[in-house]
């Protein structure tokens, strides 16, 4: 490989065998993947864990200088630097803010959505909390500050500790898959799939999303340096904190849940706006939310380009001001300039039909139970 390819020869096969193990995993059902995530919420946690205590066993317990690095930093620059890397933190969730519908459309009950309201910044900080320790740890070991976990056990060279790196490895390996699955290849098929539904469905949008993330995008340029990688989780929340923003503030402030479900799927229905199918309300907020932070994210991209410091803080707020700015801009105009159509007095759900046979035996429970079986698509006739 030239030496500018941020990619070497060896890593170019792993990524090249990677992909292999990786695309047949498009094909499965998205109700199927449910035992792929259980393997990795229980292997993930347990090889942190592992390779925390073999760093503090190491290190030793006692051993100061593991918890009492401290940083070059004081004063407003150490807290604008921690709200820096709050929001790279938040950035790397920042997908799951706008996509989560599509893994909770499989759940069997309404309160199983609210389960990640809770473990999701649970595992954040714990996850956050192994890699500093480890980073310290590896400083002390190593001589360096090993970010990437990978490289961390790359340093396991004797006989048991080959094989701890292996299986560590390759529980990283299933974690890592279902990372991918969950926040990059699903969401973006069914954004796919809603845009040319006659044409793309959701395993073929994943397929598309596999080939031109993994080759076109260049992943492999993001881990040239944990800056890099940093400035790029926290890049695409520029636009996803505005996205998620205007999503509650329609959902909870301006219709207050109510959505005629039927209607959002009718092309010429209360929900199309106007002859172009847009909300101007909605891309007026979303340019509140992202805009100003443009000179924030270009100059981290090029230090080069010298910016204002209240413009480099209000980047490192970026989610927050995001999300937050578009969120009171979309409640604003849609307040003063109200879509009138679409405010109706009662939700009307799709399933209203089927719980109401299931409720006044008008239907038995079997043809209920086949119009809700598995499918990539299903048709339910009316009533009538």
């Amino acid at each position: 490989m030239a030496s500018n390819a941020n990619i070497d020869t060896q890593l170019m096969t792993a990524y090249v065998i990677y992909f292999i193990i990786i695309l047949p995993m498009h094909l499965v059902s998205m109700r199927h993947l449910k035992y792929l995530f259980y393997v990795k919420a229980v292997s993930t946690p347990v090889i942190g864990f592992a390779i925390l205590g073999w760093t503090v066993k190491q290190v030793g317990m006692g051993n100061s200088d593991l918890w009492n690095q401290d940083t070059t930093l004081k004063g407003s620059a150490l807290a604008w630097t921690f709200l820096n890397g709050l929001y790279a933190n938040i950035g790397s969730w920042s997908t799951l803010a706008v996509n989560v519908p599509d893994f909770t459309r499989y759940a069997k009950e309404n309160r199983s959505a609210f389960v990640t309201l809770f473990v999701l910044p649970a595992t954040g900080c714990l996850i956050t909390f192994f890699g500093v320790v480890m980073a310290s740890g590896s400083k002390i070991l190593f001589g360096s500050i090993l970010w990437d976990p990978l490289l961390f056990i790359d340093n396991w060279t004797s006989r048991g500790g080959r094989a701890a790196a292996f299986f560590c490895a390759f529980f990283l390996l299933i974690s890592q898959i279902g990372v991918n699955i969950a926040a990059n290849s699903v969401s973006a098929a069914n954004d796919l799939n809603c845009l040319f539904p006659k044409y793309i469905n959701i395993r073929r949008g994943q397929l598309i999303v596999a080939f031109i993330g993994s080759w076109a995008l260049t992943p492999w340029n993001i881990l040239t340096s944990a800056e890099g990688f940093i400035n790029f989780m926290s890049g695409y929340a520029v636009w996803l904190g505005p996205l998620a923003g205007i999503l509650l503030s329609d959902f909870y402030f301006v219709h207050k849940k109510k959505y005629d479900v039927w209607e959002l799927y009718n092309k010429n229905g209360i929900y199309r706006y106007n002859k172009w199918g847009t909300n101007w309300r909605a891309f007026v907020a979303f340019f509140c939310g992202w805009v100003p932070l443009l000179p924030g994210l270009i100059n981290v991209l090029n230090s080069n380009i010298s910016l204002n410091v209240g413009m480099q803080h209000l980047y490192d707020l970026g989610y927050f001001y995001g999300l937050g700015s578009a969120a009171l801009s979309y409640y604003l105009l849609c307040r003063f300039w109200p879509a009138v159509p679409t405010m109706i007095s009662n939700a009307v759900y799709p399933d209203a039909d089927i719980i109401e046979a299931r409720n006044g035996g008008v239907l038995p429970d079997e043809n209920i139970d086949a119009a809700m079986s598995d499918g990539e698509e299903v048709y339910v006739s009316e009533k009538k």
